[in-house]
């Protein structure tokens, strides 16, 4: 047997739609530092799903069956509406929690429930995983090696075209709901601007619906300007019938042309194992393009590989956080800089004005 200390943490995974069973369990299940325990769900065919997929996990109805269950370690995939009132849950009863996007409606919502963790001394760690995909892993590598001179733009695209929106939660226009394409999507993608491009110290946005069936913003551009001057351009839609790159990071030496989305999603709805050995590995044609340029202007091209997807990372690292052996993969702290940004963002749309952040958001050195 081993020691106390090497058990693994006993998890309790918080709701088992599409984002607990493909987001969640497969990797909380890889890490060897992990047990799921449970999961709770009160939908009779997710609970039938939840029982196939993992037989030694005890299935709850509600949250407050888990919280008295005895685990270590809460992770909250639910609806947007119920992140806030179930993770201040989970950490009054001494669990720690890792909570999906978005944390909260707004930063001060967000700053109220870090007070909670930080007064019950449980970590409260946001999941934000797409800091482990493939594409901001290869932009972050090549804007560390300064080829490209100086970075003065980033373009970030996350477009799908569905001509019929999803009904649900993710749909509706209840604010209380968090709906919309900003508090889902542009959640990571203004996550990754910002670990790439440092703090912002204004926002423009333009939230728009365009399909008549849906009620919430379905194609979005959100404009950051840096406090370095440089600016980032940030696209979500579902009404993008011809894409354009993932990813450009543009400099005065040089460029960087991402085309491929991460694979990782796709990866986990076919049944991959994160454990794997090649989990991430990307195959050969979907290099991005890297062009310099010489003091005459002379361009040079060259297909550079893209990192692998380390989505295993983050519950690795999380767990490494709560055995004290370790920061948190993501902080409260950075995530209630990123709200800062998304209230700015929804400002701005709704004025038609360009919203200053004094001081400017930023997330910590890491």
């Amino acid at each position: 047997m081993p020691a106390m200390s090497e058990s693994p943490l006993s998890v309790v995974l918080v709701g088992y739609g599409l984002g607990g069973r493909l987001f969640h369990a497969p990797l909380i299940v890889a890490t060897p530092a992990l047990s799921l325990d449970a999961i709770v769900t009160s939908n009779p065919e997710r609970a039938a799903q939840a029982r196939q997929d993992h037989p030694e996990a005890t299935i709850y109805a509600t949250p407050e069956q888990a919280w008295a269950g005895g685990h270590e370690l809460a992770a909250i995939s639910t609806a947007n509406i119920t992140h806030v009132p179930y993770a201040k849950a989970a950490l009054d009863a001494g669990l720690h929690v890792v909570l999906d996007k978005p944390i909260a409606a707004d930063a001060d919502t967000a700053r109220e429930l870090a007070q909670v963790a930080r007064a019950q001394q449980r970590h409260l760690i946001p999941y934000q995983n797409r800091r482990w995909d493939s594409d901001i892993r290869t932009a972050q590598r090549v804007l560390a090696e300064g080829r490209l001179g100086n970075v003065h733009r980033f373009e970030s695209r996350i477009v799908k075209m569905r001509v019929i929106p999803k009904e649900g939660w993710r749909g509706s226009a209840v604010p209380e709901d968090l709906g919309g394409l900003l508090y889902d999507l542009g959640v990571h993608a203004i996550d990754q601007a910002m670990q790439l491009m440092g703090p912002v110290a204004s926002v423009g946005g333009w939230l728009r619906s365009i399909r008549d069936a849906d009620p919430t913003d379905d194609d979005s551009t959100v404009i950051l300007t840096h406090t370095s001057g440089a600016i980032s351009i940030i696209t979500v839609s579902q009404v993008t019938a011809i894409g354009e790159p993932r990813m450009l990071l543009l400099g005065t030496r040089g460029g960087l042309r991402i085309d491929v989305v991460d694979a990782q999603e796709a990866e986990l709805a076919a049944g991959g194992d994160p454990s794997s050995p090649d989990w991430g590995v990307r195959l050969p044609g979907t290099e991005a393009l890297l062009r310099t340029f010489d003091d005459a202007s002379n361009p040079t091209d060259e297909r550079v590989a893209l990192e692998r997807g380390a989505w295993p990372d983050f519950y690795a690292k999380a767990a490494a956080a709560i055995r004290e052996d370790g920061p948190d993969p993501v902080t409260i702290d950075d995530v209630v800089e990123t709200m800062r940004v998304m209230d700015a963002a929804r400002l701005a749309a709704e004025t038609g004005t360009n919203v200053r952040l004094d001081p400017p958001a930023g997330h910590a050195a890491h």
